[in-house]
């Protein structure tokens, strides 16, 4: 369908470009834009009157449980939370049951999603088999299957020459790596953050030094191997500080970090809030301040909601006995908007982080508003009051943001030029 998107304001990610204008879409792509010619005959038109336009956003960490039991969610469900989201691409994540270690999971994968027919889906192959950091997995056979990237999951290699063969491996295969950086050792048991609020409330600390120690393990094998790596979620501003220093060293590396970790700290645990239990844990206020700051100076290359939904199954547990995770993806953009206005990042930034960033780690074009591009595109408006409902087109309701005052919400999501989302206003 050939469309016209009037009256827009257009942020390009690539050009860095803020400027009004008009939108043509034909054959799955950009055609134009700005001032589109009469020539262009549409088949609809929709008028963009106080909305921005932007490439669809790219979650690189996304759990879908598909394959899995179905009690929480598969990817029909979480596809169209990510949908509403603003995303139009999502990397799974492997640590699925039975896990992507194999080409038989990936092709079910695969089929899940083209049966759904919705987003961009990129597959992750587990790095080791079951990801539990010892035997390799068949990363050749994964590569050949589709694997986008090999990554971890949650799960660490304890291993450093087992894990500096893994990593050459997927040098030879072009592949990045997602690595989860953690001293298991240190970390333990933990469920929360280590420190007084730990011991007050009783709960076993999983202490920051943990991931700091990861890191740097990391990085010094991943440069022996000679491979490309990206540390999904982190968690402490020492560690992401690291990583910046590697990469102006030359070091192929990069990070992220979930909305959740520069929006709460451990405080908010509260009462023992179980929507508030995420890995790696909630941090204290002092170092929230400080990934915000790593944030404004450049240091992160991705935001992440890091979606991981939990069926209701798993209500009523105690915070020790409750699954990590937050089921977030579709409140993604109001929550990133409140990063804008509390004046954490500025509006060009955020979208950077969205787009451009998780693309370049994956190693795909970026993502513009150029002709010729594909039309991927999230069409939002910023100023519309929205407060996260407990539960939304995730079957899951384990995050801990119901009835928060936000700011904008996605009207239109197109993916390929075809229709994948609409709100209506008000």
């Amino acid at each position: 369908m050939r469309r016209r998107i009037r009256n827009l304001r257009l942020i390009d990610p690539v050009s860095g470009k803020d400027y009004p204008g008009d939108l043509a879409l034909a054959a799955g792509k950009i055609l134009a834009l700005g001032e589109i010619s009469d020539d262009f005959q549409a088949d609809e038109e929709i008028d963009g009157s106080d909305l921005i336009a932007c490439p669809a956003f790219l979650e690189t960490q996304f759990q879908a449980h598909t394959p899995g039991s179905g009690l929480h969610g598969d990817l029909c469900s979480e596809l169209h939370a990510a949908a509403a989201g603003g995303f139009g691409s999502v990397v799974l994540d492997p640590d699925t049951a039975p896990v992507a270690d194999t080409p038989g999971v990936l092709y079910q994968q695969r089929a899940a999603a083209e049966a759904v027919d919705s987003l961009r889906v990129y597959l992750s192959g587990a790095l080791t088999r079951e990801l539990r950091g010892d035997d390799l997995s068949e990363m050749v056979a994964l590569a050949e299957a589709g694997a986008q990237i090999f990554s971890q999951g949650r799960q660490s290699v304890a291993d450093s020459q087992r894990l500096r063969l893994a990593l050459s491996y997927a040098a030879d295969l072009g592949r990045t790596v997602f690595l989860w950086p953690e001293d298991r050792c240190l970390a333990a048991n933990g469920v929360m953050d280590e420190g007084p609020l730990s011991l007050r409330l009783g709960l076993a600390g999983r202490p920051q030094a943990a991931e700091e120690i990861g890191v740097e393990r990391d990085l010094r094998v991943a440069r022996l191997a000679g491979a490309a790596v990206h540390f999904p979620s982190l968690s402490s501003a020492a560690a992401i500080a690291r990583v910046a220093e590697a990469r102006r060293g030359g070091q192929a590396v990069s990070c992220g970090v979930s909305l959740h970790h520069l929006l709460l700290s451990a405080e908010d645990i509260g009462y023992f809030n179980t929507h508030t239990k995420i890995l790696p844990p909630l941090r204290n206020q002092k170092n929230r301040d400080d990934l915000l700051r790593a944030l404004a100076d450049g240091a992160i290359q991705c935001l992440s909601s890091q979606h991981v939904p939990w069926g209701r199954e798993t209500e009523g547990q105690t915070f020790a006995q409750a699954p990590f995770g937050i089921a977030a993806v579709q409140w993604t953009l109001p929550l990133a908007l409140r990063l804008v206005e509390e004046g954490s990042l500025d509006l060009l930034q955020m979208i950077r982080l969205l787009t451009t960033g998780p693309a370049a780690v994956l190693g795909l074009p970026p993502p513009s508003l150029a002709p010729g591009a594909n039309a991927d595109l999230c069409l939002f408006d910023p100023d519309a009051e929205l407060q996260p409902s407990a539960t939304g087109f995730s079957r899951a309701r384990n995050h801990p943001y119901p009835g928060w005052p936000l700011r904008g919400q996605v009207r239109y999501l197109f993916v390929g030029g075809r229709l994948r989302y609409c709100s209506a206003a008000g």
